[in-house]
Formats: C-alpha cells, structure tokens, sequence
C-alpha cells in the first residue's frame, strides 16, 4: 500500500479510494452514513458534534495529501450523532494546487468507499448579488462548472439534473427557515475574480463563486450519494474594494460559527441513510 501518494493518472482512483476506506477501518473508523467536507472558516461546527470516536491525519492514508488552503487542516474525524455516522474531512485539495481533479474527489470517493450515502460540502463564496452580504449562507441548487475539468474519465455519463439533492435542501430549509438558495459557478482559481468576470458570471446565471465543491459534487453523483452544498457569503463580488484571502477566511469562520448548532441539528435528522 502506498501511503501518502497522490494519485496519478494511470492509477485507479476508485481502487485508490478503496485502499484509504480500509486504512480508516484499521484505525477505528467504521462504515459511516454521512460525509461532511468543512470548507474555509467552518471547523467551528465541530464544537457541535461532540468528542469524535476516531481521527487520524490524511497524509497517513493512500492517495492523500495535506490541504495547504487557508482555514484547512490535514485531519479526517469520525463522530457519531444520535446513530449518525458521520465521517469529517477538515481539509480539502483544490484545482489550482494541480495535483489533479483525481486528488480533488479523492475525499468524496473515500467516503462513499465507507459506505456514506450523503455527502454534505461546505465553502466560502463571493457573491454575486449586492442583497447578499458577508455571512449569508446559500444553499446550493445548481452549478456552473468553468473549470473544463470532470473527475470523470470514458462513457460514464452521469445525470446531473439533480447533482443537489431537493430533499436535502428541503431539510435544511426546515432546520434553519433563512438560508437562501442559488447557484453556485466554480472557477479553478487561485486568482480571484475580475469586475468584468463577476458581471459575466452573474449574466451567466450565478449567485455565488468559488474554487471548490463543484468537482466533488460530481463524483458523488457518480457514486450514487445524495448531496447538500452550503456556501458561505464571505465577499461581494464587483464593488472595488479588494478581496484578502485571510479576511475571507475570518469571515468564513465568525458566520458559520452561528450556523454550527444548525448544520449539526440538519445532521441528525440523516439518520437511517445509509
């Protein structure tokens, strides 16, 4: 077993994912319901979450590597709420570090090789829409994925027309009455956006952007998970003023700090997924 290998392309990413579900099981992780990928500034949920049965750091498992992204740490956690097995990445790899989109979804495939049936991803976003201000958290319906990246490779053909689950949605809604929905375009980064893209995006039919989640909502598809995408405002887009990716991160964090109880609460009503 390779430990710590990223994946290369005459690898099999699915073989891959399936040697790091049984690192994870030799180290205490058992198959799980839930897969929760906590985006910049959303560690704070796990005050929420209780004492986690099992951690370990993701260098240590096959096709993993360390995130180097503000607000993302190299650990990966088990925790059981109410019956709820939920399995927590604290870190994720993004396009732009190019290591390659396998290395994106790797996460995601490794989860679903657990057994998780639901993937829950969490971002930070600029928005699109002037209404929307820093600490809005919009509940992903759709993408744009600019990227000209899949994860998927030969005829797979993967029915996206609802990669975001409407009964997720629905559940999240219930649990927390104002979140707001939209659309959310993925770009590869790391640069941020210009003036002009930002209004071409929002002409394009997005509400929020980002670098992250897209990918990994299609390789969950794929797999047959369900998914629920929270983004979390942290910018608005276009206004001329600049964007500090550690200020973005602090945003990210002191709003989905209010939000924890409420993800944790939209968790346990996942009980019976798997």
């Amino acid at each position: 077993m390779v430990t710590g290998a990223t994946i290369a392309v005459d690898d099999d990413p699915y073989e891959c994912a399936g040697q790091a579900a049984e690192a994870l099981r030799m180290r205490g992780f058992a198959d799980h319901d839930v897969l929760l990928v906590l985006g910049s500034g959303w560690t704070g949920v796990l005050d929420k979450l209780g004492q986690p049965i099992a951690t370990t750091d993701v260098t240590e498992l096959p096709g993993f590597v360390a995130p180097v992204a503000l607000g993302h740490t190299a650990d990966i956690r088990s925790y059981d709420l109410g019956g709820v097995r939920v399995l927590v990445i604290l870190g994720r790899t993004h396009l732009y570090e190019g290591l390659g989109v396998g290395v994106v979804v790797h996460g995601v495939r490794t989860g679903a090789a657990l057994g998780c049936r639901v993937a829950v991803l969490t971002n930070a976003n600029g928005s699109l829409r002037r209404a929307w201000a820093p600490g809005t958290c919009v509940v992903v319906t759709d993408h744009l994925n600019l990227t000209a990246k899949s994860p998927l490779e030969g005829p797979r053909f993967v029915d996206l027309t609802e990669a975001y689950s409407s009964r997720l949605r629905s559940l999240a809604r219930q649990v927390r009455p104002d979140l707001v929905e939209g659309v959310y375009a993925m770009l590869p980064g790391p640069h941020y956006e210009t003036g002009a893209e930002a209004a071409m995006l929002a002409r394009l039919g997005a509400d929020v952007v980002g670098m992250s989640t897209v990918l990994e909502a299609i390789a969950a598809r794929e797999l047959g998970l369900e998914v629920l995408a929270l983004s979390m405002v942290t910018v608005t887009e276009g206004l001329d003023t600049g964007i500090d990716p550690s200020e973005v991160v602090e945003v990210a964090r002191q709003s989905a700090s209010g939000l924890s109880t409420s993800l944790a609460d939209i968790l346990r009503q996942l009980k019976g997924t798997r």
